[in-house]
């Protein structure tokens, strides 16, 4: 329970920028598999962000709790995905 609420405390400051890139992907091509396809080319990006510059100082607070950066951001992937999807049906509901 306690590595779940550290991935969502992760996961929060980004959850605005996963919202909008959800946004942008529904006004351009609302089909669930694209989404998928952007959603971890993000995460790929967001990975290699953290941990190339002076953010993976907060890698390690994780690293203590038993989480990998892989596992890390996977969760973080999958979360995002369930958000996406549930937001994609709901939309094409109204398309």
């Amino acid at each position: 329970m306690q590595r779940m609420s550290a991935i969502l405390l992760f996961y929060r400051p980004m959850f605005l920028w996963s919202c909008i890139a959800t946004l942008v992907i529904t006004i351009l091509n609302p089909y669930i598999f694209f989404a998928v396809i952007t959603k971890l080319v993000l995460t790929l990006f967001a990975w290699h962000l953290v941990k190339e510059t002076k953010a993976r100082k907060k890698l390690r607070a994780f690293n203590k709790l038993g989480l990998t950066t892989f596992r890390l951001f996977s969760m973080l992937y999958v979360i995002d995905i369930f958000i996406t999807i549930g937001f994609l049906v709901i939309i094409k509901q109204f398309i």
